[in-house]
């Protein structure tokens, strides 16, 4: 059996090129397919391949910082691809790698992060970031993401069958495209620790600083908690501004190493995450080094995080406020330990690598199982003289 693996595109290793290393494991002598590859040999191999197939749009200058400016061109870059060859094809997509033109003897299933979040529910985010809310810019950029809605759906009957990571996500699928997701949650990089860390004096928030993930309002809650410590990870545009408002409570490190990264999480009193999101791999990693999760109660974290019973992970704040997010701090702070660090792990192992590959193989495997049924099993057109 000849398998494709398609991919939007490749420059950073992000939670889409974790699933993707993961479905490598379960099809290592896959091809890889992909809008474009500006990734490092090592980065490359780390994920399971040495060499990709990528399309015309691997040429044009700029790609890493401006690659959204080739949206237009994306839709029929990727149709270009000739797979024809190939038995199962595995779309790998939160953009368009689910439009790829695959024909009535192939099997294709699609792996939906999610749909293109710019284009439907975050247009108006989207447009206010790039500069983009008013004038002739704004404008084309407004029908070129109308056109993308309309190729979007168009193409979302392509796939023999769509699954996605978290029931979230599959609800956004049956809204936009009407069809029904299976659920096969993402794989995460689970702590190597093998004994959980007692806390230490600092809360944690860790993401790109852009203006989504909404690290305003944690700082902002914590300004208002002088005797308690936040400790922000990571960098972005909103960096500067963010130092700036934030009391003397608050303290950023910047980029940090990944194992740096685990270390503060391991040693948080909680992790504190005020944006939306699909999934959240970073949620699980965090429990994963024993530190319980304080999270906006909406998206995929309701998935990953337990905040009822007796086995709870984490607690949610209803909004992405100031006085919620300092609400819910105070009310955790209040409760001591009740939060086992040690329930946080186990928690976290649900999603583990293994888990994935065991479900994502079984669930292809039962596609291809019902496509060959359909195909050797229907009986012949009866002929009417």
């Amino acid at each position: 059996m000849r398998v494709a693996i398609v991919h939007d595109w490749l420059y950073v290793i992000g939670g889409a090129e974790q699933v993707l290393r993961e479905i490598l494991q379960c099809y290592p002598t896959a091809d890889v397919f992909t809008l474009f590859d500006l990734l490092k040999p090592e980065d490359r191999r780390k994920l399971g391949f040495e060499k990709s197939h990528t399309s015309f749009l691997q040429k044009m200058p700029m790609l890493g910082r401006h690659h959204r400016s080739y949206l237009p061109l994306m839709p029929i870059a990727i149709e270009q691809f000739d797979l024809s060859s190939y038995d199962l094809v595995i779309s790998s997509s939160y953009a368009v790698a689910k439009g790829i033109i695959t024909g009535p003897d192939q099997v294709h299933v699609s792996y939906v992060h999610s749909p293109m979040r710019y284009a439907w529910d975050l247009q108006h985010v989207y447009l206010k970031e790039s500069g983009y809310e008013t004038g002739l810019k704004g404008m084309i950029a407004r029908s070129i993401l109308h056109r993308m809605r309309m190729w979007d759906i168009r193409t979302a009957h392509g796939p023999d069958a769509v699954f996605t990571n978290s029931q979230f996500v599959a609800r956004r699928v049956k809204k936009i495209y009407g069809r029904d997701a299976k659920v096969i949650y993402p794989p995460v990089t689970l702590s190597s620790r093998t004994t959980t860390l007692p806390a230490g004096n600092h809360f944690l928030a860790a993401s790109r600083l852009v203006p989504y993930k909404r690290i305003e309002p944690i700082v902002r809650a914590f300004n208002t908690m002088p005797d308690l410590n936040l400790v922000v990870a990571g960098e972005g545009p909103e960096a500067e501004r963010l130092r700036k408002l934030a009391g003397p409570n608050v303290s950023f490190v910047g980029f940090v190493p990944d194992a740096e990264l685990r270390d503060l999480m391991a040693t948080a009193r909680a992790f504190v995450f005020a944006a939306e999101e699909d999934f959240g791999i970073v949620l699980v990693e965090a429990q994963s080094e024993g530190a319980p999760v304080l999270a906006l109660g909406r998206g995929g974290a309701r998935e990953s995080i337990a905040a009822n019973g007796r086995y709870a992970t984490g607690m949610f704040f209803e909004t992405a406020e100031p006085a919620s997010i300092a609400e819910c701090v105070r009310s955790f702070v209040a409760r001591g330990g009740a939060i086992s660090r040690q329930d946080c792990r186990e928690r976290a192992n649900f999603f583990s690598a293994e888990r994935f590959r065991k479900q994502f193989v079984q669930a292809v495997d039962e596609e291809m199982e019902r496509f060959h049924a359909n195909l050797h099993g229907r009986s012949l057109p009866r002929l009417i003289a």
